[in-house]
């Protein structure tokens, strides 16, 4: 079973230690020590509480397509040139980078600053892990 420590904890759901913390107190987060005395975290019960706690941006369109992974944001930059365009989005704490026609940016009002959804429609999810240490 995968332990996690608090700072660990707080990294992997993007918020402090203290808030990591609080959680544990409050038990919403259950937590153990381990062998060496330190504060952990069941990496299930990680998930679950990630799970739980997950927040997304409203997104009035959602419904409307049969992609399922929409990622409400916020464009950060746009590259362009006469034909293709590079447009960065921030979900939450994920970057996104999409590249399209410099007419499709025009088209959908694309600026640093507004509100778009990433839509992700793929039959290939990569899924890595760190590599084991020697």
């Amino acid at each position: 079973m995968s332990t996690y420590r608090i700072s660990e904890a707080a990294d992997l759901l993007g918020v402090s230690d203290d808030t990591v913390r609080r959680w544990v107190d409050s038990g919403a987060l259950p937590a153990a020590d381990d062998e060496a005395g330190r504060t952990v975290v069941a990496g299930a019960d990680l998930a679950a509480l990630a799970v739980d706690r997950a927040r997304t941006p409203d997104d009035p369109a959602a419904g409307s397509s049969s992609a399922r992974n929409r990622l409400p944001g916020l464009v950060t930059r746009i590259v362009s040139d006469p034909v293709m365009s590079q447009v960065e989005l921030q979900a939450g704490p994920f970057r996104l980078v999409s590249l399209m026609s410099t007419e499709a940016v025009r088209e959908l009002g694309l600026e640093v600053g507004s509100r778009a959804v990433a839509v992700v429609k793929a039959t290939t999810v990569l899924v890595e892990t760190a590599r084991p240490q020697r």
